[in-house]
């Protein structure tokens, strides 16, 4: 066994990678521990790729439908082997390098990176291969892995999840994505640019639950418009072979219903990947959302800490990568630091993107807060309707003191147009301090403008 280290950070993706490069920038000496590859899910399997896959997915799309703008592009087609080809330079590019490139660069940096599955020995001892490795202090920032639902024949039959989706050989004819959040979504238009047949599948009673009802369901219609199937409030049944290919059994408004496909991608959420941690051996509390921490994201034990995914708790990268550098700085602090998730931003990457800070009109609704509301279609925005994308809304809930509460934006590049409001809220600024902002014309962001003035009367 090897002298202790300082820290031991199981997971290099986005929580790990972050707390490890603070860490070892401040002279500590630290381990990180990873079974797959540097970046985690987000730059192998998700955030990265998808981002990738859906700018070429929506340039395709653009020159389909370039006819009445006066220009002619010829055959707009894809070759899904080339596009494949450039997304694994995207990965690189992202990442640094390759995946040993990285960690020889890693290791340049201080930190020694180990491959494997890391399980808890004791308190302080981790089991890496044959190796026992030994830490004062230990973060747990494994991620999460994809969660099929327990439906008969599924496991026989086979499925996708986003892992596989972002790497397939060859596009379905057909496919089946089970679950309407902000993955499915994604995912449904990226394929069916691609000339995929693709239908929804989701068991709430509409898309995008978290996000504001009224244009969570503005961009269900222009999803629909495109030719994208979505069948929601329905209840999965079976999965079963079908003619060489595969079937999908529901149940909806007291009727059955069967789904044809080629192929299944099952996106209804993720689990921690917690299962072969063995956090027994340590003592680690844990509860069916993850790993139990306080506000600092020190866990039952008190050595230990956790963040991102594992943490369970908000499952995105940029709250795990903030998590990370605050569970590095608060392992080695005399008073910790509460992690402050009161403004938290996140945005659905379609095409128009529908981006979300605060509160919905349903929440307030059920927590009795007056507030007013404040709208400004993208049609009305000069920008939109210069770059043909003219879709969508900004709409902003004010309080009656004129706070910020809420802000939700369905519009081209709708995830640049909600950080002026995330600043705004973490800020305390008014809706009166965005409407009596000068902004230069024409941009879109001139819709957030006007949307704060409505709010104002």
């Amino acid at each position: 066994m090897t002298k202790p280290y300082d820290l031991l950070v199981i997971g290099a993706g986005p929580a790990g990678s972050a707390a490890a490069n603070l860490a070892a920038a401040q002279g500590r000496s630290v381990v990180l521990v990873e079974r797959d590859k540097i970046g985690g899910t987000c730059l192998n399997y998700g955030c990265d790729p998808t981002k990738a896959l859906l700018r070429l997915a929506n340039q395709l799309h653009a020159a389909r439908a370039a006819a009445p703008t006066g220009l002619r592009f010829g055959t707009a087609a894809a070759d899904w082997p080339a596009v494949q080809s450039y997304l694994h330079h995207v990965r690189n590019q992202v990442r640094g390098g390759t995946d040993a490139a990285v960690r020889r660069q890693l290791a340049e940096q201080g930190i020694d990176v180990r491959k494997g599955v890391a399980r808890f020995a004791g308190p302080r001892e981790l089991r890496v291969g044959d190796e026992l490795l030994r830490a004062e202090r230990v973060l747990i920032a494994v991620g999460s892995l994809a969660t099929p639902p327990d439906l008969p024949g599924l496991q026989a039959l086979g499925y996708i999840t986003n892992r596989e989706a972002v790497n397939l050989r060859e596009l379905p004819r057909r496919l089946a994505i089970v679950g309407g959040g902000p993955i499915g979504v994604e995912f449904a238009q990226l394929f069916s640019r691609f000339g995929v047949q693709v239908t929804i599948v989701e068991q709430a009673l509409r898309l995008l639950m978290k996000d504001e009802c009224a244009l969570a369901e503005r961009l269900r219609k222009l999803l629909e418009a495109e030719g994208i199937g979505v069948i929601t409030n329905a209840t999965l049944t079976a999965a079963r072979p079908y003619r060489q290919a595969k079937q999908l059994l529901y149940t909806r408004d007291g009727e059955n219903g069967a789904l044809q496909c080629d192929e299944i991608m099952i996106a209804t959420g993720f689990r921690p990947a917690l299962a072969s941690l063995r956090l027994y051996e340590a003592g680690v509390a844990t509860n069916e959302h993850g790993v139990v921490a306080d506000a600092t994201l020190r866990t039952s034990v008190p050595h230990i800490w956790v963040a991102g995914d594992a943490a369970g708790g908000y499952q995105f990268t940029h709250v795990a990568y903030e998590q990370g550098r605050l569970a590095a700085e608060n392992a080695f602090a005399e008073h910790p630091r509460q992690f402050d998730e009161h403004v938290i931003p996140w945005v659905t990457y379609t095409s128009p993107e529908l981006a979300h800070v605060g509160r919905t009109e349903d929440e307030l609704r059920e927590a009795g807060v007056p507030y007013r509301v404040g709208v400004k279609q993208m049609r009305d925005v000069e920008r939109a309707l210069l770059i043909g994308q003219p879709e969508g809304q900004v709409k902003l809930l004010v309080g009656d003191d004129g706070a910020i509460l809420g802000g939700h934006i369905l519009a081209a590049h709708a995830g640049e147009l909600i950080a002026p409001l995330a600043l705004a809220m973490r800020a305390g600024l008014r809706a009166a301090d965005l409407a009596g902002t000068i902004l230069p014309y024409p941009t879109l962001a001139e819709g957030v403008r006007w949307a704060a003035e409505d709010a104002l009367g």
